[in-house]
């Protein structure tokens, strides 16, 4: 199946490492162009040197107001076009409710929330007709995970503002689309696992609770985010779609 991406342009963020470099990977393989970035000026040109020559990189934190539009002007400037964006942020501060600072709370507000609205804002004011807007949010978007209080508190506004902005922008034939994630095996999710003192039992535990019995991998990640954000999904619009083995059980 041909997806329809040869040749277009995406900015993904936060895209030096796990989901977001994932998702640029199968971007790039089926013939996009990416401008990826990050906040170690080190990891984003490593990282858009194994991505190859279809790749650009741009040092950018989410939480910068003035990055959003940077990064469309180097999409433009550096590929001629700008076709999409795929918001993807680290995770927040692990904690539970009682022990999370003001501090986290506002730094991960920033990044991982008013970030990622200015980023969707700035794209939708130049997207035009075909263009995406993703965002890689999470499994607690329906469902609390324990010990990520702080994501639990953000990731289900942010689903709240893109199926808002998809109702806005359908009209104007641009897209808005959701990825939540759950156990996808990255370094966050081990890192998650390792918290409980017991990597391997907490891994096995989560995996039981799965209908795949397994960790995603990163690849079956990123390959779902390119067909979201390709043409071949273009009647697809304010979807929310779990990547995540099955584990989410209601509709």
């Amino acid at each position: 199946m041909d997806l329809g991406l040869k040749d277009r342009v995406y900015v993904v963020t936060g895209a030096t490492r796990g989901l977001g470099f994932a998702s640029a990977r199968e971007l790039t393989a089926d013939g996009a162009r990416v401008v990826i970035t990050g906040r170690d000026e080190k990891r984003v040109a490593d990282a858009a040197a194994a991505l190859g020559p279809n790749a650009v990189g741009a040092v950018a934190d989410n939480a910068d107001p003035a990055a959003a539009a940077r990064l469309v002007a180097t999409a433009r400037e550096r590929f001629g076009r700008f076709d999409g964006i795929l918001i993807s942020v680290g995770g927040p501060a692990p904690g539970v409710g009682a022990d999370n600072t003001d501090e986290q709370w506002r730094t991960a507000f920033e990044s991982v929330f008013l970030g990622a609205v200015r980023l969707a804002r700035t794209a939708a004011a130049e997207l035009g007709q075909g263009g995406v807007i993703g965002f890689v949010l999470s499994g607690s978007v329906h469902e609390p995970i324990p010990g990520l209080t702080i994501s639990n508190g953000l990731r289900p506004g942010l689903a709240g503002f893109a199926k808002s902005l998809s109702v806005d922008l359908g009209p104007r034939g641009i897209r808005v689309v959701g990825l939540l994630p759950a156990r996808i095996d990255t370094d966050r999710v081990r890192e998650l696992d390792s918290l409980s003192g017991d990597a391997a039992a907490s891994r096995a535990a989560n995996e039981a609770r799965i209908p795949l019995r397994r960790y995603g991998t990163d690849q079956e990640f990123g390959r779902a985010a390119a067909f979201l954000l390709s043409p071949a999904a273009s009647y697809l619009t304010g979807v929310m779609l779990p990547v995540d083995g099955g584990a989410r059980h209601g509709f």
